[in-house]
């Protein structure tokens, strides 16, 4: 007899897994907008020089405006992520006391966020009187969920996700629904190429506003710079704007890989894992091979690799037209817009990075643009013999 997959979800807990793949679908939703947001022609913001005595500065004149619908899915999928641990929670208190709860009980049933272990401790004390005898102080039950309490992060308890997940779905609920806003994550001069991610100047974090001065240098210099902006989101009750897909991937992966199966299994993390998501938008004869079909890769994941892939096709476009030999600018964009993204991202990471310009590595290099301007040469023929330049 074949076994089955998921054998630690119980047929009760089968729903968790489609809000979870709900939840990445929002995500995804949020992920495609600003795609389009960020690769408008105009750009997310706009830039304007201005003279001031014998400095020039970079000052922020326009900033596009984020679609309304970025805030209202980012709201959506938060709170379809807290409704997983929420409904995970009471599916599970149901079972262990043998059937629906009366209403004075199941009012009790919900998730906490405990910043400390006495906050914590008065929660369990509310469920004393009426609360069902599964959440009582000593239960498994409440075990699992002490073990999921930001408390438990003992230096930051306000950065756990619990915490961030409980600040941004109480916020979306009762005031506003998420705010969002552009943000420049890094930037750097072009001839002063960090080594690493890790050695770019920290920015501050917070959105930009027209009038920001960006950049200051002396009077008829030009120096030119990479911007990385990005889109941040508000921590509600802080002055922090993390990046809003971060945000979303971090708070998603801890819920689908952390909370939800501590909360059904308890003790070690059970295998295999919950999916990203699978396919609900049709019946399934089937759930557990449905969810074992389904996707390991997260919406935050597939929006980072299909930006990273849109530069890497410009990087491509124009390091592969300024060498010897090159096909025309249209037949290098025409060869890169068919690829997929995998794709690009893996020609481009053949080419290394080199800061002290080793000949080893400038050869190398040379040989895989060289490879890559025949691949081109290639894909022109096949497509239009008589225009291979």
């Amino acid at each position: 007899m074949t076994r089955r997959t998921h054998e630690w979800i119980p047929e009760r807990h089968l729903g968790v897994a489609a809000t979870l793949s709900h939840a990445d679908d929002l995500i995804g939703q949020i992920g495609d907008l600003l795609f389009d947001y960020q690769a408008q022609p105009d750009g997310t913001f706009s830039l304007r020089e201005f003279s001031a005595g014998s400095v020039s500065r970079t000052v922020v004149v326009r900033v596009a405006p984020i679609p309304r619908k970025v805030s209202l899915l980012v709201a959506d999928a938060l709170v379809s992520l807290r409704a997983a641990l929420e409904h995970a929670l009471f599916a599970e208190v149901e079972f262990l006391e043998g059937g629906q709860l009366d209403e004075r009980a199941a009012k009790l049933v919900e998730i906490p966020a405990s910043g400390t272990y006495k906050k914590f401790d008065e929660w369990v004390r509310k469920r004393v009187k009426n609360g069902p005898p599964s959440l009582r102080a000593g239960s498994e039950l409440v075990r699992r969920i002490e073990s999921l309490q930001p408390f438990q992060r003992v230096d930051e308890p306000h950065s756990h996700p619990l915490a961030r997940l409980t600040i941004h779905t109480n916020h979306a609920k009762h005031r506003t629904p998420a705010v969002t806003a552009v943000r420049l994550a890094a930037m750097y001069r072009d001839d002063q190429l960090p080594r690493a991610i890790r050695d770019l100047p920290v920015r501050p974090e917070e959105p930009i506003r027209v009038g920001d001065v960006i950049a200051e240098t002396p009077l008829g210099t030009k120096v030119p710079v990479t911007l990385f902006p990005t889109v941040g989101i508000n921590r509600p009750g802080t002055e922090r704007w993390p990046v809003l897909m971060t945000e979303l991937d971090e708070i998603s992966w801890w819920v689908r890989t952390q909370a939800v199966p501590r909360l059904i299994a308890g003790g070690d993390l059970p295998e295999p894992a919950l999916p990203t998501r699978y396919e609900i938008s049709v019946g399934q004869e089937d759930e557990r091979a449905a969810i074992a079909a389904g996707s390991t890769i997260s919406a935050p994941e597939r929006h980072k690799e299909r930006l990273g892939a849109a530069i890497a096709r410009r990087g491509l476009v124009d390091l592969m037209g300024q060498i010897d030999g090159a096909p025309s600018v249209g037949r290098i964009t025409a060869w890169v817009e068919q690829l997929a993204d995998e794709g690009v991202l893996e020609r481009m990471s053949r080419l290394k990075m080199t800061f002290t310009h080793e000949p080893e590595l400038l050869l190398r290099n040379a040989q895989v643009v060289a490879g890559l301007r025949d691949e081109v040469l290639s894909f022109a023929f096949d497509d239009d013999p008589a225009e291979v330049r």
